[in-house]
């Protein structure tokens, strides 16, 4: 049995980005719907701080989507 060590450091390397950057924009979401909370309280617009919360959810929905794409196809 012979292992493609240079094929496995490259799925660890994808997967290892993939995680960061998904587990990122969830995290830049919760924290727009937190800044957009804290608008409000004050009085100002938060349109922005939830219009970019929503886009950070939608992101991570739409890879998690490819992903099971890719596993399922």
């Amino acid at each position: 049995m012979k292992i493609d060590w240079a094929a496995l450091g490259s799925v660890f390397g994808v997967s290892l980005f993939a995680t960061v950057a998904l587990v990122g924009l969830f995290t830049l979401g919760i924290v727009g719907l937190t800044k957009q909370e804290a608008a409000a309280a004050q009085g100002g617009s938060a349109v922005l701080a939830r219009t970019g919360a929503y886009a950070c959810f939608a992101l991570c929905a739409a890879a998690v989507t490819f992903g099971i794409y890719l596993i399922v196809v």
